[in-house]
């Protein structure tokens, strides 16, 4: 048995698994790209044979399984998991929800309060057990890992600083909302606990529950919409009584039931625009007084932090504003999801004593896609036609230029939410009426919700209003920025209403998108593309080339590129 190999296994919202071996995570998949149920909450079988098939191994070869949170909440849904399947089903409107439904949000909440005890650690630890067992792991270490230990693992191994302030914020879990670790030559000390009953992650998922949105999923809408309000004075906000931070604690003089029916008696009075903006301002005033009082009082410089709280790109802007903050890294699998791999980073650091593990790209999927021919792989058919390409990037940079929308199949997966030059749909990024048309045929998007742009590293600077940072800290589409004025009309389609954008920054990671860039460069005059994730709406993004095809079929797009091969859609219009 090899003891060096470290497998993390997450089985709540997001599920997944990764594969560590010493300093790099070999392989990672979400279990929903593959049972292909959007943010999938089941046990992550699929994923865990998909980790150990890409490295080439038996469950019996691995010595450690890592696994995170064991509070009342989570082994309860793990012993009876028809629980958390109907709230799953209830929350991503697929059923709906009962009469008594005000009263079993009550339970929920307070349940998932409750932090881990010795019955709750020692269910967890037998229905895991079994699981694994039954799947043919044979003499493992199952190391459990606390929720917010994970999130902070993943930042600190992960953000390269030699030293550095650690932050983790969500909605619960283990009895938590948040955490604070001063990261030092390796060591991750723990130094504030940030208990759930005051959640600055379950009131942004009030918010958006309250808005008829998905909570766990539509937080991003919320974000979005708040840029079309009227702003007015944080004094003025009716909001910011209803919880805040003091110091490094978060306060509030609600409990979270009381939180929930107080934003119920404000929302009537105002618009969905203006309620979101007077939310967005709750959490960004927060976080940043609570990440500047806490660099304050530790002395550091740089700040790591996880946790799906920082999936808000908009919030992530106020950080940077922090006088005494000198670096920021933001982890790119902020949310639950990403705890598979902050779980074997934490039992890697316990277990072997490795502390880092720098991510230099997110292309850790399951599968490398194999040179891809002609027939029979995919035969000409009445309604596909294929050829090989000579130059892929060229020739998708000359479609991309003619007004084409064209969907990019290369590689290995990425992990995360965010599309990254593997699974992507790629448009001009100068054209806002083919945004609408992107949004009308494929993504389905409400109005206010803007795509995204990748853009060559080296062209951020006269794009995007970056000073006083270090972008390749946040390449991965974890923080915004505010474009140029005179870049303007080059990012016309890819920026929100105030002038700000989400970016990829592309380097030498990933050769060929690097490659269609520059392409594009010599008659954009900048390396920049409108990057939308290669999905259907309300789907995950497509995995396997078989599915790549079939979207391609049920669309009005007219070209694939998948690897070098050129797959045209003959059905499509030519626009």
């Amino acid at each position: 048995m090899e003891e060096r190999w470290v497998l993390g296994i997450w089985d709540g919202h997001d599920s997944g698994a990764a594969l560590i071996k010493g300093e790099k995570i070999l392989v990672a998949v979400n279990e929903e790209r593959l049972t292909r149920r959007k943010l999938e909450v089941g046990f992550p079988g699929l994923s865990i044979e998909a980790c150990l098939k890409h490295a080439g191994i038996r469950p019996a070869d691995v010595g450690t399984v890592a696994a995170s949170t064991t509070d009342p909440a989570k082994t309860l849904t793990r012993l009876l998991p028809s629980l958390k399947e109907e709230y799953y089903l209830i929350r991503r409107r697929k059923k709906a929800p009962r009469r008594a439904d005000p009263l079993r949000r009550a339970f929920k909440y307070r349940f998932t309060e409750l932090s881990p005890n010795f019955i709750s650690r020692a269910l967890s630890r037998r229905h895991l057990e079994g699981r694994l067992v039954g799947m043919g792991f044979e003499d493992f270490r199952l190391e459990l890992v606390d929720h917010h230990a994970a999130h902070a693992s993943a930042a600190a191994a992960c953000c390269g600083f030699p030293e550095a302030l650690v932050l983790t914020l969500d909605g619960v879990g283990d009895g938590l909302c948040g955490s604070l670790w001063i990261l030092r030559d390796g060591a991750l000390t723990p130094f504030c606990a940030l208990p759930a009953h005051t959640s600055l992650g379950i009131f942004f998922e009030y918010v958006t529950n309250l808005m008829n949105m998905r909570e766990l999923e539509d937080e991003g809408k919320v974000m979005a919409l708040a840029n079309y309000a009227y702003p007015i004075p944080d004094g003025e906000n009716p909001l910011m009584d209803i919880i805040g931070t003091q110091g490094i604690e978060i306060v509030s003089p609600y409990s979270s039931t009381q939180m929930f029916r107080r934003l119920k008696e404000v929302l009537w009075r105002f618009p969905s625009e203006q309620f979101a903006y007077m939310a967005q301002r709750v959490i960004e005033r927060s976080i940043a007084a609570l990440a500047g009082e806490a660099l304050k009082r530790t002395g550091m410089k740089r700040l790591a932090v996880a946790g799906g709280v920082f999936s808000n790109v908009k919030m992530n802007m106020q950080l940077v504003k922090i006088p005494a903050l000198e670096r920021l890294y933001v982890f790119p699998h902020m949310g639950d999801g990403g705890l598979a791999i902050g779980a074997a980073l934490a039992a890697n650091r316990t277990i072997h004593g490795v502390t880092a593990c720098l991510l230099t790209d997110l292309y850790l999927g399951p599968e490398k896609i194999e040179k891809i021919g002609t027939a029979p792989n995919f035969p000409d058919t009445g309604d596909i036609r294929i050829r090989r390409l000579d130059d892929p990037a060229a020739e998708a940079a000359r479609l991309i230029l003619d007004g084409e929308i064209i969907l990019w199949f290369q590689g290995r997966m990425e992990i995360g939410p965010r599309a990254l030059g593997h699974r992507s749909i790629l448009a001009r990024p100068d054209d806002r009426a083919l945004k609408d048309r992107l949004n009308l045929l494929l993504k389905k998007r409400v109005w206010y919700q803007p795509f995204c742009p990748s853009i060559l590293i080296e062209d951020a600077p006269a794009l995007l209003e970056t000073e006083g940072q270090e972008i390749r800290d946040n390449r991965f589409m974890t923080m915004g920025f505010r474009v140029r004025p005179e870049r303007l009309p080059l990012m016309e389609g890819v920026i929100n209403i105030d002038g700000t954008c989400r970016p990829q920054f592309v380097d030498n990671e990933e050769p060929r998108y690097r490659d269609l860039l520059l392409h594009l460069k010599k008659e954009l005059g900048f390396g920049v593309v409108l990057n939308t994730s290669f999905n259907l709406h309300g789907e995950p993004m497509v995995c396997t080339p078989g599915e790549a095809v079939a979207m391609l079929r049920q669309t009005g797009i007219r070209h694939l590129i998948m690897e070098d091969v050129l797959i045209e859609n003959t059905h499509a219009e030519n626009r």
